[in-house]
């Protein structure tokens, strides 16, 4: 895996006033205009699913494994932080006309370049059936105008995300996970990637806002990252992938990628 810049966190001491959210936005916005290329690790996708996507919207796309091998033909995806909407449109190649594929994001430059390809994307695959909506994924509960919650309970056949989950400040992890549970259906998966370190992280990294937007020092510790999803009833949960050689280590800790998955 080739080296690059990424963070997160885990709990801790100090976690419940850390907050690096106008780091990861600001950031984030500026690698919606131009490419950086020290966002995440550079993974490998099917090149023919790659075709119907713009050029920007893969050159923009940063992330660290590639979760979308999980979908089936027909599925409800929810692609949480789903950016320049890369991961979303190979998914929606993926399900097919019968399938849909949502995907929420709060940083408006990552919306804006998703949302202005989504219609490229339906002319040159024949149909559309992806959509992107306004929201921060620890809070896919938060009611949109009509009341309902940005995304309905049990709605959801596979919820997906690449390289996201990290950058979530520390005392939403609880809800993060309550919403995933929330919105999947009965039979509902998982699929996602992101970067574990091997043991927890201090305090003086996650207060690093340049290594927490870059998906370093948010970063779940990799047992508790399993954990977690198994408490919350999923079966089966592993890591699918799982990089043999560290993509950091900082200080002494090693952070790698992983693809974790699991059902209902």
């Amino acid at each position: 895996m080739t080296e690059t810049c990424c963070n997160h966190s885990s709990s801790g001491s100090g976690d419940e006033s850390l907050d690096q959210s106008r780091a990861v936005d600001a950031r984030y916005g500026f690698a919606a205009n131009e490419k950086e290329a020290c966002l995440c690790s550079p993974v490998s996708f099917d090149p023919q699913l790659l075709k119907a996507i713009p050029k920007d919207v893969v050159e923009k796309d940063y992330g660290c494994g590639d979760p979308t091998r999980w979908v089936k033909r027909g599925d409800k995806v929810l692609d949480l932080g789903s950016g320049s909407g890369k991961n979303a449109f190979i998914c929606a190649q993926v399900v097919g006309p019968s399938g849909k594929v949502l995907g929420v994001d709060q940083n408006v430059n990552m919306l804006e370049v998703a949302m202005k390809a989504a219609p490229i994307v339906a002319e040159r695959i024949g149909f559309l059936n992806t959509f992107f909506l306004k929201g921060a994924i620890e809070h896919l509960d938060k009611p949109k105008e009509n009341g309902d919650p940005l995304i309905q309970d049990s709605s959801i056949d596979i919820v997906l995300s690449n390289c996201v989950l990290n950058l979530v400040n520390p005392s939403q992890r609880e809800s993060l996970l309550k919403n995933i549970r929330r919105v999947l259906k009965p039979s509902g998966r998982v699929a996602i990637s992101d970067i574990v370190s091997d043991r927890e992280v201090p305090l003086a990294l996650k207060e690093d806002p340049e290594l927490w937007s870059g998906c370093i020092s948010g970063a779940w510790e990799e047992e508790k990252f399993l954990e977690d999803f198994r408490a919350l009833g999923f079966q089966e949960v592993i890591y699918a992938d799982r990089s043999k050689t560290p993509w950091k280590v900082i200080e002494g800790i090693n952070f790698r990628a992983v693809t974790l998955i699991g059902h209902l």
